[in-house]
């Protein structure tokens, strides 16, 4: 399935600019995940999360896209198109 947005998955996963912010003393957001944890938890690795946040990767198998939406707790439409499925990607 093709990724909607580079920039919607970020507002639920914690970037390199979160964590710089957060080391100059802003809030964190409790409501979001770290890479590594999504990474973890939708069992890919957390080099595949970081290309999908970065837009370097756009799309993954569905069974994937699901397990990514069902880790962060949205519905797979808020993150991927499932007009554009795709088995070409491995992940």
């Amino acid at each position: 399935m093709r990724l909607s947005s580079a920039q919607r998955l970020r507002t639920f996963i914690y970037t390199k600019e979160d964590m710089d912010a957060y080391r100059n003393g802003s809030p964190i957001d409790p409501r979001k995940i770290t890479q590594r944890s999504l990474a973890r938890r939708a069992d890919v690795s957390q080099a595949f999360i970081s290309q999908l946040a970065s837009g370097k990767k756009t799309s993954c198998k569905p069974e994937t896209a699901e397990r990514i939406a069902e880790v962060i707790g949205v519905d797979v439409t808020v993150l991927f198109d499932p007009e554009h499925a795709t088995v070409s990607c491995i992940a």
